[in-house]
């Protein structure tokens, strides 16, 4: 008769209740933020639906931003119970300009609610967060930010900058799980979320979950995966240990360093350091070339280089420096294997330059 072993992926203990209000207040830490902290059982991305269904209803309207396809499936799940949404949408690959911004909200004085991506890992630019979340708070409007990916790559300060609703997930550059997620929601968005028929014993319920907060935050609702949070735990013990400040920095490093790399290798990113992310580098590619085949060449040298999501018109390549990327080693593979492929296709190229240019940003 067959007798299992002991394996610690299957044998995992369950998580301690009482420290579930533990993990929230640190990463309300993380985000300086005051308001609630929700814990969700799931990928980012049904954190984010969970928004969506949480808040909108019949008579609620939304501005959507709209710069990578996580901003068209936000406005989608807004529609889809009933909420009137505009969406702003932005050149393909590029951030949304703060003047179109502002002439949506002139042309709907009613807005509920503006929701936006901050850094796009999808195209590697950085949405100009504070100037719309200052246009946001003139109007009394409820923000929603889908800051995934910014999250230690950025600094998210919920509370100085006045965001309602933030959500987060630890898997890019806090460099944990994926299949956990986390949002701060504001006094402000309650007062939203808990309408007459608002979702109720759903995973897509935040009423749910405030009842958690309100319970005294012991035992989360469901069978949360034990292993998920023991991983969430250990990612924010790696934090502590080397300082949110530093994570973001390294990210930041990062970012210059892949330009300048880029710069001196004769081939420019695609959005100028200001508008760009500190996660993902994107850098278009020459004509008469297609992504498929320098990711392919890249890949021969073992590199990972991965085509722009949601931006095929700019015809996007990207270089990832996100978590335990954002490193020198990473940031040196990334630029040298996209060099040697343009190389390979019969574009010239100073690797030997890029490869000093990027020593020089990380010898300062």
């Amino acid at each position: 008769m067959f007798e299992p072993g002991w394996n610690p992926l299957v044998g995992v203990s369950s998580y301690p209740a009482e420290r579930y209000a533990v993990l929230a207040d640190r990463i309300g830490a993380i985000l300086h933020s005051r308001d609630d902290i929700l814990l969700v059982q799931a990928e980012a991305v049904v954190a984010l639906e969970a928004v969506a269904a949480s808040l909108a209803r019949p008579g609620l309207s939304a501005l959507n931003i709209v710069t990578s396809p996580y901003g068209g499936w936000f406005g989608r799940w807004l529609r889809r119970s009933g909420a009137e949404v505009a969406d702003v949408v932005a050149e393909p690959g590029l951030p949304v300009e703060i003047e179109a911004v502002a002439r949506a909200l002139d042309a709907a004085p009613g807005v509920d609610v503006l929701a936006l991506v901050h850094a796009e890992s999808a195209s590697g630019i950085l949405n100009p967060l504070p100037e719309i979340l200052a246009l946001a708070r003139a109007r009394g409007i409820v923000t929603v930010v889908d800051a995934v990916a910014s999250v230690g790559g950025h600094e998210v300060d919920v509370d100085e900058l006045g965001i309602d609703i933030a959500v987060i997930g630890p898997q890019k550059a806090l460099g944990g799980p994926a299949g956990v997620s986390a949002l701060s929601v504001s006094g402000r968005a309650w007062d939203l979320i808990l309408h007459d028929g608002a979702p109720r014993d759903s995973i897509l319920s935040l009423a749910d979950l405030k009842s958690w907060v309100d319970g005294g935050r012991r035992s989360l609702p469901g069978t949360p995966a034990p292993l998920e949070f023991f991983a969430l735990e250990a990612a924010l013990d790696r934090i502590k240990a080397e300082g949110m400040e530093n994570v973001v920095a390294r990210h930041a490093l990062a970012a210059s360093a892949t330009q300048a790399g880029l710069t001196a290798l004769g081939a420019a990113a695609w959005v100028p350091a200001a508008k760009a992310s500190n996660l993902v580098t994107a850098v278009p590619v020459p004509e008469a070339l297609t992504p498929d085949a320098l990711i392919a060449a890249a890949g021969r040298l073992g590199v990972e280089l991965t085509e722009g999501v949601g931006t095929a018109p700019a015809r996007l390549v990207r270089l990832n420096h996100t978590g335990p990327r954002a490193s020198f080693q990473t940031v040196l593979s990334n630029v040298v294997a996209y060099g040697a492929a343009l190389r390979q296709a019969g574009h010239p190229c100073d690797i030997a330059a890029a490869a000093e240019a990027i020593s020089a940003v990380y010898s300062r």
